[in-house]
């Protein structure tokens, strides 16, 4: 464990807003929605911001529109209609792109941030979350010799994967990489293949198949660490694929025989696929075309790649290769022209393929990535008669279309002048520096004050302008660990443009700093057998809706082997989401590493959604949010989320082998569902519970906690961690003394610092430590 010194003031990342909430009677709230969704498919936006002098929205289906100031500084302005479907938007916010503090989903991208709009028509959508049968969606790290360092990789299997009945059972793939600046989590975070997926395999209109989602540009995660190196965007080593780097050999040598070592796939040609959008489609095809060998399916969205010599002089024998040749382009998409350039060239060289043009969904954009997915889904792995049943439309058709609707304009085409002006040279923020320190760097040339916020220190400091309007600041932490931060730009809070990093929260989003030590810390990736986090989602009876939760497994966990394991549930805090644990706690690392060592048990580690509340009010499942209610939460843990654990995992099923933590309103959850259940939960551990006064006492008389001869009797541990400058530490002094005095055996743990996630890893570790023992 990481003991050390902390600095005191760390409420800087607990709200007023926050706070207020536990003092409303009874903690209820109504739940913020600024913006609505309205009846006749207009959207109404509103932001606060009293120091604003100019606010404007940016959606993709409206451009940007100036907004109106009302009163106590809330913005707002009503754009539309729009057709049902997924839009990326952001404010501008005296000229500063910013993300909507009160949107939960982001997209997740290299440099810009924008939030996520779901305007969701009957339900029916492709992408919908419907109540069908799930795959899972697996985060993993693959080992890159080209990089000699860890790459992230998702993975999707689909529904009854693990299942016993399925061992022996292989399957088809599909590689899909992400596009410009976008990260590998793009395709499940925006382009939803998971549920388009799900969707069309309930409907009997796909083959089963798994779905590997590569990063596509992993040079930047080496070069983000380096000082004074180009961040691998692009423009700098091609896309991120420079710098002695070759992403083609590294796919086929290290990405595919990981996947293939670690999953039930069929490894021949015609039982593989790869594609991907944009500048991942560019890669694709020329992975695919280089190794007609191994990839039969092909498939380009919204992009196009370069003919070599000679590569298709041969057609009849690329044709006999190739099942499928599939390629989407809009008519308006700024690649159309370089696309249409390559179809007429596959046409003329009589390579069999198929094309589908759109008009309607603004030119670029992951409304079509979306459509391009379930029209070639469709087609994958499927027998040839159904592959050419499909005719698609043809390029006369589609500029035709084009033609009418770009009244006659020229065709658009990538050029270098284009592509400085979509993807400008930003600045590396934050950048690592030898000694320990970090700079962090934002551009914003017409502002009079730029502060950075950050946990390495309380309070904010102010940044210096340089010439060219780009603001900076160095700092060193007294100790290495991973630290939210923000850029306050005139008084607007931001995100830092430059960091693709984010604190996955409800509310506004963090930058997350991570610096790394000498040597590792317990929550760095280390090479170690490495685990894997899964996106699970299961139907909720108490909330009556599909919640989503994240599973750690640990590496060589087997669902159908004889290794049956225990189970802690890890709850989240407040605005925190199921992700926080995984992304922001790194349980996932930490459990890696002290399993390595020999410090923990194996076990599998459940991240529920603790707040189902904006998913049921946009449902019509309720109406208000009361934070401080643990009935439905409790209800949750022990009625739905343990049952779908334990018929789905391979878990020992008692008490002995079951735990629950939580931190703040988690831990205010986990004491609830523990201390109410100790015939279900015999561990029990609490960071910074959100528990108010002598409230504890109340909960043993009043039911929510069961008797204390009963908990004496039956719970094997207790934890309870609390930084010394926690907002909270006093009802945790409290409960403290009420445990000592009731003769209960426990641990309180009291280092220094306050209500943040340093302290939380630090509180996990130890609880690890002590679990199943």
């Amino acid at each position: 464990m990481r003991l050390f010194t902390r600095m005191t003031a760390f409420m800087l990342f607990v709200s007023a807003s926050a706070l207020s909430l536990f003092a409303q009677p009874g903690g209820a709230m109504q739940q913020a929605a600024p913006t609505v969704i309205n009846a006749d498919g207009t959207v109404t936006f509103r932001y606060q911001n009293r120091n604003a002098k100019e606010v404007s929205i940016w959606t993709q289906f409206s451009g940007q529109q100036a907004m109106e100031k009302t009163g106590d500084g809330v913005w707002t302005a009503t754009v539309g209609p729009a057709v049902p479907d997924i839009y990326p938007y952001h404010y501008v916010v005296d000229g500063i792109s910013v993300m909507d503090p009160q949107c939960a989903d982001w997209f997740p991208n290299e440099t810009f941030k924008n939030s996520l709009l779901d305007i969701r028509g009957d339900g029916n959508l492709i992408h919908a979350l419907k109540d069908v049968p799930h795959g899972s969606v697996d985060y993993l790290h693959y080992w890159s010799e080209g990089l000699g360092m860890f790459v992230p990789v998702i993975v999707y299997t689909p529904p009854f994967y693990d299942d016993a009945k399925n061992r022996n059972k292989s399957y088809p793939v599909m590689y899909l990489i992400s596009g410009t600046t976008d990260t590998e989590e793009v395709y499940f975070k925006v382009g939803k293949m998971n549920l388009i997926l799900d969707n069309l395999i309930a409907e009997g209109k796909a083959k089963e198949m798994i779905l590997v989602l590569p990063y596509g540009n992993p040079t930047l995660l080496k070069t983000e660490r380096q000082p004074s190196q180009p961040a691998g965007g692009p423009g700098m080593g091609g896309f991120g694929m420079g710098g002695g780097y070759n992403f083609n050999s590294d796919f086929i040598e290290c990405l595919m025989p990981f996947v293939e070592k670690n999953y039930r796939t069929i490894n021949d040609a015609d039982h593989r696929g790869i594609g991907g959008f944009s500048r991942g489609g560019n890669q694709g095809l020329s992975i695919g075309l280089s190794n007609l060998d191994k990839f039969s399916f092909l498939c380009s969205y919204s992009s196009f790649t370069q003919i070599r010599p000679g590569q298709f002089d041969d057609a009849d024998a690329v044709n006999s290769k190739i099942r499928l040749f599939w390629s989407g382009i809009g008519v308006d998409d700024f690649l159309y022209g370089n696309s249409k350039d390559f179809m007429t060239a596959l046409d003329n060289y009589g390579i069999k393929n198929i094309k589908e043009f759109t008009y309607d969904k603004f030119g670029h954009t992951w409304m079509n990535a979306r459509y391009w997915l379930d029209k070639s889904f469709r087609l994958l792995f499927q027998d040839r008669d159904v592959i050419n049943a499909e005719k698609g439309m043809s390029l006369e058709e589609a500029e035709k279309v084009r033609q009418e609707s770009a009244a006659g304009s020229e065709e658009s085409r990538l050029t270098p002048r284009l592509m400085g002006s979509l993807f400008p040279a930003g600045v590396k923020s934050p950048e690592y520096n030898a000694d320990g320190s970090v700079t962090f760097r934002c551009q914003a040339p017409a502002a009079t004050e730029v502060l950075l916020e950050c946990q390495m220190f309380s309070g904010t400091r102010p940044m210096e302008k340089d010439d060219r309007g780009v603001w900076s600041l160095t700092v060193k932490p007294d100790v290495p660990d991973i630290y939210p931060y923000a850029f306050r730009i005139d008084g607007t809070q931001i995100a830092d443009p430059n960091n693709m990093h984010m604190f996955p929260n409800e509310g506004f989003k963090y930058s997350l700093c991570d610096v790394r030590g000498e040597t590792p810390s317990v929550q760095d990736i280390q090479e170690v057998p490495h685990g894997k986090v899964s996106y699970r989602y299961y139907f909720s009876k108490a909330c009556g809706i599909v919640r989503p939760m994240c599973v750690y497994t640990p590496a060589g966990y087997d669902p159908a082997g004889d290794e049956k394991l225990p189970v802690l549930y890890l709850i989240h805090g407040m605005t925190d989401t199921y992700e926080t644990w995984f992304k922001v706690g790194r349980a996932n690392n930490i459990l890696d590493n002290m399993i390595a060592k020999g410090e923990a048990k194996r076990m599998i580690v459940v991240m529920p959604y603790a707040n189902p509340y904006p998913e049921m009010i946009a449902q019509g499942k309720a109406t208000t949010y009361n934070a401080t209610d643990v009935e439905l939460t409790t209800k949750e843990f022990v009625g739905e989320v343990i049952p779908f654990i334990e018929a789905n995992y391979n878990v020992i099923a008692n008490a002995d082998n079951r735990a629950i933590a939580g931190f703040s309103l988690g831990g205010r959850q986990s004491l609830a569902a523990g201390f109410g259940n100790p015939d279900i939960f015999h561990y029990v551990a609490t960071y910074a519970p959100a528990i108010f006064g002598n409230e504890y006492e109340t909960n043993f008389q009043d039911g929510t906690y069961a008797p204390v001869s009963d908990l004496q009797k039956k719970l094997k541990f207790i934890f309870l961690g609390t930084g010394n400058d926690d907002f909270l530490i006093q009802a945790s002094r409290g409960l403290d003394k009420y445990l000592t005095d009731q003769g209960f055996k426990h641990t309180f743990y009291n280092p220094e610092g306050g209500h943040t996630w340093m302290n939380c890893r630090d509180f996990l570790e130890l609880t690890l430590k002590e679990l199943f023992k």
